[in-house]
Formats: C-alpha cells, structure tokens, sequence
C-alpha cells in the first residue's frame, strides 16, 4: 500500500451499497475494475493485514486512489464492470480482445436476393443469419448454398452489368436472374428453401424439394425431375455432414483449460442441432490469477460484450462451475430480455461435447506452451549465436516488396519471446522515390520508423535488415543518426540470400562493422531468424498485392480529367467492369450515359496512353 494512499479515511466514507470501484496508480492509469454487492465491505478487503493472495498484494501495493460508482442492483454492477473494464483495460483484470463483430449470412431484399457475407451494423435490408463464430464459417456455408440453391452471391454491380450468363450459370451454381434465365417465381422458391435451411428446416425444405420432384414427374417433366433428385441429395449428403444431435436446440459449449499462466476456452457454437463452428479464445491473464477468476472474468466478459452483435443461445454449457454464475443469466436477462440456463453437470449427449470441447483446450494450450518454449529456446540460441550482452526481449525485420517499381511497400514485423507479436506490425506505403530503388524505399521506411524514437520507447534489441551489404549500411547510417542521443539503440544485422536463394544457406552481416558470419542449417538460432525474415517478406508482399491491385482497379479511370465519381460508376456499370471500359471503342463509349463522343475520345486516349 502506497503512502500517498490513506485507506482508513478512504473507507470511512464509502457507502454499503452495491456499485462498482476503479483502482488507479500514481499515473492516475485505472489497474484494475470490480463490482461488489456491498462495496464498502468489499473494499475494506483489500487493505487487511494478512493478504493470502500475491496478485492481491502487487495490486494494493499500487493503489494511489480509488473511485466508486454506486448502482441500483448488483445486476447493474456486473452490467457496468463489463463496461469499464473493456474501456479502460486494467493491468491487473483478466482482458478477453474480443472486440470485432460477428459475421452474418445476409440474404437481400431485392428482386432477385442475394446471398452475401456480411459483418457490421445491419444497415442493409433483408433476412440476417448467424452469427457465425468466424468468417471461414461463413464462406464455407456459402459454399456449400451455392451448391444446393441456384441462388446468385455476385455484388449488385456485377449484376446489373451481366448481358449473359457468367460462369456460375455454366456449372450449374446459379440460375441465371441476371439475364432473366429463370422466371421470378421459381427463383423466389429457391430463396424460400435457402432461407429454410439456413434456419435449420432441412426436413420440410427436403419434403418441400421432394414434392417438386415427383410433380415434375408426373407431368413429364424429367429435366426438372433430374435437377431437384440433384438437389435432395446435395441436401442430405450436407445434412449428414453438419448433424450433430437427433434433438435440434442452441447451445454454447465451453471447455476450460488453464496451465502455466495460459488459459484457453474451447467453444462448440451450436444451433438448431448443427454446428455451425468452433473458436478458441486465449484471455490475457495477470500472474498470480486463480481459476476461478480467470473462468468468471472470461464469461462476464464473452456474453456481455453488446458491440459483438452476439445473440445468446437458450443454454450454455460450461466444464467448471464459476462464482455468480445465476448473477450472470440474470445480467444477459436484463441487457438482452431473453432467459438463458447456464450449466456445468450435464449427462448423455451434452456430456460428450463437453469433453470435446475440454479436449480441444488441453490440446490449444499444450501446444501454445510448446510454441512458447520452442521460441524461448531459439532466442537463447540466438543470444548465445550473436553474444549479445543482454537478454533479447524485442526483435524487428524490415522487408521491401514491389513489382518492377510498381506500388512499393515497406513492411515491419516484430517479434517478442513468445513468437510474432501481431499488433505492432507496420506496412509503409514508399512514395517519392525512384521506381525500384530498394535503398531509397530502406531509407524512408527506417526513417519513419524511428522518427519520433524517445527515451523509453519501443524499440527493437534486434534490428534485421532483409537484405545485402547497400541496404543495411543506409538503415545503419539512419539509426546512427537517430540514437546519437539515446543510450539503447538496436543492434542491426542484415540477411543476404544464399546461392540460389535456399534456406540455410543466408550470410549475416554485422551493422556495425560489417563482419559477415553465418550459422549452421540445423541451428535453432537460424530457424528463428528465418522465421522472422519469411514473415516480413510475407507481410511485405501481402501490402503490396492489395496496393497494387487498389492503385490498378481505380488510379486509370480517376486520373482522366472530367470522370468523376458518377461517371466512372456509368461507364463501370453499363460495360460491367474495369477490363471491358478499357477494351471499349470510342463508339462504344459514347453509348454510355452522361459520355459525350469529345468525353469517349478522351476516356479513349487516356486509356490508351
């Protein structure tokens, strides 16, 4: 306990009411939110003598001043600590990232619906199902719709600018509304089973699917008969596939496992009796946090998160037993008005997926900490390779990636010890340089880099350099330039490819003095640096692609003087795509609406040029 912090005044005045209470340090930082249902109790907790709990001790020891919100019921506390928790994410709260949206199957409104992928705020009109867990979901139910259903999935743009049928068509896979290949009342039924099945009515889109077929039979119409039998099998053989109980219901099964400071919750989301994937989450835990803490923070945390879009299945299944466990159905009561059973002795059926899920957790977190201990190994290696002075605690490598001089991208990955850190990767868009000179785009992405570099900084211990002897002496020159004032700048090291580029066979080159060395193929030590240089050139060449494709798909229609935004989106739509505006003759091009034959001849040149 700090001195600056009085406990005994502090408790004198708070109330006994239920509520919520923010810890602060000296920096005025929140480290850590609860809710209690009599805080001043609660609180008074904190400041005893004996405190069993280290965590518990590491946390009091910081305490520089508390606040505290008071609330009708202990329902609006735990409602309220989810919220806080996720706003100002405290050091020493258990921290679920699980903040982006779920997707969804959007099925449209228009004359002939679509069939999408959709993730965000449900602005577009139509029929929404899910959530999926993930998109990979997602597409592959797509997938497997467009197999059973003749239903289009192509954009609205694309559609419009079909004057025939496209691939899908051909292989069977769509109808064809675009050219009106179909009548709108056969399509339409086919948006009606889709929609069916998608809510999980197999067996009435099956008999509905059935009784198309022996009609078509009777009237002799065995094309028609052929192509629904196709239809019902797709269906079945897909059924099978998904099934996963002969009673349908929706349910979320967790299975817990928590070793080594690494907790994983393995979830089997299942409705109307399928499947419709699993997910594993990894919250970040403080050393020190039991079980127990970790279990009730996760599931707090998980269920009543109102950005996710999530809606809560009618029963949750959990392998262990947490505290507040009927304080938490009550909260998803009161922030979504739907009754939800959460259980943790269940028998039979139930019992088996929750082992499957335990099983899946165990095996999530044995290989996670066989990955950590795999990656700490290499690092001691690698300190042992270099002889550094000094444990090695943050590593970069920079790539370049362009085609011919064409959309140049930077890329800065960086890995810690326990693998690729992911959320301080970097791309930098090159721009103002020579096309193709890869020591001037070095120089801008190493100067961008460590532009604003201060004391205290993140700042690599390892700096490498994908690259030979010019480029790493430009990032060397930079770097110099940038530490001269500070004490811990980076130790640079360049990767120059071996003879016909094969692993194991890269030269290293010193920074500093430019003493070159290499390692042996088997070395951990060089598996860990060729880790680092494949990921870079990975994220450099992903960067590049998707600037390349962007800059090939806009820049030669918005740099023609006079198209603008209404006249791209004509001439795209009437011609049905970039490739065709550009294969166009100026008579073609003057058919377009809005187009004048001077506009044409411009359009024509430009293209051209």
């Amino acid at each position: 306990m700090t001195e600056a912090f009085n406990s005994n005044e502090f408790l004198n005045t708070v109330t006994s009411s239920p509520g919520v209470y923010r810890m602060y340090d000296v920096a005025d930082i929140v480290i850590y939110v609860g809710k209690a249902k009599d805080l001043k109790k609660r609180l008074s907790s904190y400041f005893r003598k004996n405190l069993g709990n280290v965590k518990t001790q590491a946390l009091v020891s910081r305490i520089a001043n508390i606040d505290v919100t008071v609330t009708h019921s202990e329902t609006d506390a735990l409602i309220l600590e989810n919220d806080y928790i996720k706003q100002y994410m405290p050091k020493y709260n258990v921290l679920l990232r699980d903040d982006k949206s779920y997707p969804y199957i959007l099925l449209s409104n228009h004359k002939h619906p679509r069939l999408s992928y959709h993730r965000g705020p449900k602005r577009d009109k139509g029929q929404y199902f899910g959530p999926y867990p993930n998109g990979g979901a997602v597409r592959e139910s797509l997938h497997l719709l467009q197999k059973i259903f003749p239903i289009r999935q192509c954009d609205d743009l694309y559609y419009k600018a079909r004057s025939r049928p496209c691939l899908q068509y051909q292989i069977g896979r769509c109808s064809a509304p675009c050219v009106d290949y179909v009548s709108l009342t056969d399509y339409q039924e086919q948006v009606t089973l889709a929609a069916l099945f998608l809510k999980g009515k197999d067996q009435q889109v099956t008999k509905a699917l059935v009784g198309k077929m022996e009609q078509a039979v009777a009237e002799l119409h065995y094309e028609d008969a052929a192509r629904y039998r196709d239809q019902i099998t797709a269906l079945r053989r897909v059924a099978e596939q998904q099934e996963v109980s002969h009673s349908s219901g929706d349910m979320d099964v967790i299975g817990v496992h928590f070793a080594s400071g690494v907790a994983c919750f393995h979830l089997l989301f299942i409705r109307e009796g399928k499947i419709f994937g699993s997910r594993s989450y990894y919250p970040k835990v403080p050393i020190n946090t039991e079980l127990s803490e970790v279990l009730r923070a996760f599931m707090f945390q998980f269920y009543l998160n109102s950005d996710s879009q999530r809606i809560t299945p009618k029963e949750i299944l959990v392998s262990d037993a947490f505290d507040e466990q009927e304080q938490l159905a009550s909260a998803i009561k009161a922030a979504q008005e739907r009754k939800v059973e959460i259980k943790s002795q269940v028998r039979g059926e139930r019992a088996r997926f929750l082992r499957l899920a335990i099983t899946n957790a165990t095996n999530a977190v044995n290989t996670r900490l066989s990955h950590k201990n795999t990656v700490e190994q290499r690092f001691l290696l690698l300190e042992e390779a270099i002889e550094v002075s000094h444990k090695i605690q943050r590593m970069e490598c920079f790539d370049i990636s362009h085609t011919m001089g064409e959309s140049t991208v930077a890329s800065c990955v960086v890995f810690n010890r326990e693998g690729p850190h992911k959320a301080d990767y970097r791309r930098y868009n090159i721009n103002g340089i020579t096309p193709g000179d890869d020591y001037a785009a070095m120089k801008q992405a190493i100067s961008r880099r460590f532009d604003k570099v201060v004391a205290g900084a993140k700042v690599p211990d390892i700096l490498f350099i994908d690259g030979g002897l010019g480029q790493l002496r430009i990032a060397q020159k930079i770097v110099d330039e940038k530490f001269v004032s500070l004490d811990h700048a980076p130790t640079l090291i360049g990767i120059a490819k071996g003879e016909g580029r094969k692993p194991g066979l890269e030269t290293l080159i010193y920074g500093e003095n430019e003493v070159s060395f290499s390692l042996p193929a088997d070395s951990g030590a060089l598996h860990l640096i060729q880790h680092i240089r494949d990921e870079s050139h990975r994220f450099a060449i992903t960067g590049h692609r998707n600037k390349r494709q962007k800059t090939r798909n806009t820049s030669s229609l918005e740099s023609i003087e006079g198209v603008g935004p209404k006249r791209r989106k004509a001439l795209l739509q009437h011609l049905g795509g970039l490739q065709e505006v550009k294969g166009a003759s100026v008579a073609e091009l003057a058919k377009v609406p809005g187009i004048s034959l001077e506009m044409a001849q411009t359009i024509h040149d430009a293209l051209r040029g």
